[in-house]
Parts: C-alpha cells; sequence; structure tokens
C-alpha cells in the first residue's frame, strides 16, 4: 500500500505574518499601540518593525504556520523583538 495520498493531503500551512507593537499607559501597563499588522513577508515584518521601534515601548514581529479556516495554528516564531514586549501566548 502507497503512502502517497497522504504525502499529497499533508500541504505545508500558510504563514501568518504579524507585526505588533506596544506602549505603556498611564499605569505604566503595556498595551498594544494599534491592531497587529498582517505582513506579506517576514522581511517586510523584520523591516516594518525596526522602522517603528523607536516609536514604542517595544515592537514585536513573528510567524506561525495557520490556517485559520480549520483553527489550525502553529507555534510562534519571534522574528524580531526590540524594547518592552508581553509575553506571546
Amino acid at each position: 500500500m502507497s503512502n502517497t495520498g497522504h504525502i499529497i493531503t499533508q500541504q505545508k500551512m500558510p504563514k501568518l505574518i504579524v507585526v505588533a507593537a506596544f506602549n505603556r499607559d498611564d499605569e505604566g501597563n503595556l498595551q498594544p499601540a494599534f491592531d497587529p499588522r498582517q505582513m506579506q513577508s517576514e522581511d517586510a515584518a523584520v523591516r516594518l518593525a525596526k522602522i517603528i521601534e523607536s516609536e514604542h515601548a517595544g515592537v514585536v514581529a513573528w510567524s506561525r504556520e495557520a490556517n485559520p479556516a480549520v483553527g489550525e495554528y502553529g507555534e510562534p516564531t519571534v522574528l524580531y523583538r526590540a524594547g518592552e514586549v508581553p509575553d506571546m501566548d
């Protein structure tokens, strides 16, 4: 019996690539500076994070394999981090 069918269905999930930035509120707590921005590539995410890092308390660019249609998400991988960033869940 061949395993070919299994290999065909084992397609690589698309990647979700995101940049998020954080600022401190009046009480000193980290708050999102804006809604996370989805990016087209990991390189673009890192470039944006480096551009905006001086404007925020912290910035992070990360990616994960994701198939939102079926609710499948891989572990996040940090591509770039600067400053103060909350722990990722």
